[in-house]
């Protein structure tokens, strides 16, 4: 397989170069021109500002008819980076790569250079860099911005590190793979007061803990057990003080499935508990509920695509087909919504190894020895797909 030790060098410095430079969703301008630059290097098409800060960079190989996109996301968290020792740590303050977005653009630059130096495919290739893929919206700004019109592709190919899963590891599944994700905010009106005299007030705090109570009695009491869901309360805030009942309390929380029904179920019994919960104490209540991502399913006729592609780059031993699905999100969902495809995991370190840190923690890191891996499984992914169709 072709991945030469000068190549694994250019893209630890890659990766690493782009952990210094983190940038938030549809912020990434010196990352999008870096990435740009490195693709216009090895002679690629570079289409810039699709969706903001995204881009895409096309190669065109024989007369073949197919044509694949192959993603990668760019933006980073906002949090500050706690591992001072790091000699790649973020050099923006408050802002760090802790999801692993520096690898995966990484990958996806060696398989653009694999597949711009070997040339051994028949069709085109995309290579497409997404912006603000944290909060859901990068795709779907892309999407919107024509994305598809002006790019047409017949499948799309993805993939996210996981620590907790051993290096040289890839697995995926049919349908749905990670979770949508809604976002609730729930405002409470009572009535504040003295904390002595807490009969003559309607006590917001009181009405918040059986809501947070309530709140756990949809997925144990409303949703079928063979459908997945999870409501999380994060956080609560009051305009409260030591001495004083609050008149205002506000919950803050999210809640993930993998179906439209049970979305709509979850937000269905929120505001007939909230509602019903502040009514019996004389309180009001208003929920505000939005749909951040949608769940990401794997289309049935791609997903063995990727598993055939991963078994020729890792091992058949090491290619989980049918893994668990996770309820975390990825708005790579949004994509999948519009042409076929499928996404898949890629180890970053077994427990207790180097890689094992996890996601969106302040000392996580991507695993330098994943790079080879994933721009292998990109390559060997255009060369087996594009093969499939006419020529």
């Amino acid at each position: 397989m072709y991945v030469e030790s000068e190549l694994g060098t250019q893209m630890v410095n890659w990766r690493r170069q782009l952990h210094q430079m983190p940038e938030t969703g549809f912020n990434e301008h010196r990352t999008s021109g870096y990435v740009a630059k490195a693709l216009e290097l090895m002679g690629l098409e570079v289409h810039r500002g699709i969706g903001g800060t995204g881009l895409v960079a096309n190669l065109t190989v024989g007369n073949g008819s197919g044509v694949i996109g192959l993603r990668a996301d760019m933006d980073a968290l906002a949090m500050t980076e706690s591992a001072v020792d790091r000699p790649h740590i973020s050099q923006n303050a408050g802002c760090m790569h802790g999801c692993g977005h520096d690898g995966h653009m990484a990958m996806l630059l060696g398989a653009a250079q694999i597949l711009s130096r070997t040339r051994d495919f028949n069709g085109t290739v995309r290579f497409i860099f997404q912006p603000a893929e944290e909060h859901g919206r990068g795709a779907n700004a892309m999407v919107r911005d024509g994305l598809f019109e002006r790019f047409p592709v017949d499948e799309i190919y993805g993939a996210h590190n996981i620590p907790g899963m051993p290096v040289g590891h890839i697995a995926t599944r049919v349908g749905g793979i990670m979770a949508s994700e809604d976002n609730f905010v729930i405002r409470i009106q009572g009535r504040g007061g003295h904390a002595a005299r807490p009969q003559m007030a309607i006590d917001p705090l009181v009405v918040a803990a059986e809501i947070i109570l309530g709140l756990q009695t949809i997925v144990a009491r409303s949703v079928d057990p063979a459908d997945s869901a999870v409501v999380s309360c994060t956080e609560i805030h009051s305009d409260g003080i030591r001495n004083a009942i609050p008149t205002h309390v506000e919950i803050k929380g999210d809640t993930r499935s993998y179906s439209p029904h049970v979305q709509a179920l979850l937000e269905r019994r929120m505001r007939e508990l909230c509602l019903g919960i502040a009514s019996a104490h004389g309180a009001t209540c208003e929920v505000e509920y939005t749909h951040e991502f949608v769940p990401t399913v794997n289309w049935p006729q791609c997903t063995p695509v990727a598993v055939r592609a991963a078994q020729a780059v890792v091992g058949v031993e090491n290619v989980d087909g049918n893994v668990a699905p996770m309820m975390i999100s990825e708005d790579f969902g949004a994509f999948l919504k519009v042409v076929p495809g499928a996404f898949v995991f890629i180890g970053n370190g077994a427990p207790d190894s180097v890689g094992c840190v996890p996601l969106h923690n302040a000392r996580y890191d991507f695993n330098d020895e994943v790079l080879p891996i994933g721009a292998r499984y990109f390559a060997e992914l255009t060369r087996e797909r594009l093969s499939a169709f006419k020529q």
